[in-house]
């Protein structure tokens, strides 16, 4: 590898910044937090990004076309680095960074893996609970919470599955007003 190559883009590297940024706008829709009693904390905050990227990870993983995998890649990728540069920015040590951010991943694979066994799963509260363990971290959701966040992930995978690829490819992804979910819900 040349020295040129060090200072290469990855092919989605931009894509995935992109669709990242988006996910992040969308899970910081404050009607998440006043209409579902979602705690407006650093983890509360965390746990409502992690839902929205897992979400759009899977869509791209599932798709049928290659770009999907190294789309996926890309966000995840994007994810962390701007984990990565928040704690920083907060203060934490150098030396603690890495240890922190590789919790930060451990915590969101654990959530993805959990959501979307959810979302596939034949039992329609395995999503609710899934959430109200996570999201709420073992504090009892306000009344009904749960059951439509699960609601507004579900109508939010649905919306990203008929996204093709190459608007996602070009970076372009589209999530549902969470105001209008919450409502609805």
């Amino acid at each position: 590898m040349g020295i040129l190559a060090m200072f290469r883009r990855r092919p989605h590297e931009r894509a995935g910044f992109e669709l990242y940024g988006a996910a992040v706008g969308a899970a910081r829709t404050p009607a998440l937090f006043i209409g579902l009693g979602v705690p407006d904390t650093l983890e509360g905050r965390f746990d409502l990004v992690s839902l929205h990227v897992g979400l759009l990870i899977r869509r791209l993983r599932t798709d049928g076309d290659a770009r999907g995998a190294a789309l996926a890649q890309a966000v995840f990728d994007a994810m962390f680095a701007d984990m990565d540069v928040n704690l920083r920015e907060m203060g934490v040590g150098d030396m603690s960074v890495g240890k922190r951010v590789r919790g930060m991943w451990e915590a969101f694979h654990g959530r993805a893996l959990a959501y979307e066994t959810a979302l596939e799963s034949a039992d329609p509260a395995a999503l609710a609970e899934a959430l109200a363990r996570n999201v709420w971290r073992g504090a009892p959701p306000p009344d009904g919470a749960a059951d439509r966040l699960a609601g507004i992930a579900r109508a939010q995978a649905a919306h990203l599955a008929g996204q093709g690829i190459d608007q996602l490819a070009a970076g372009r992804v589209a999530f549902l007003p969470a105001e209008g979910l919450v409502d609805a819900a």
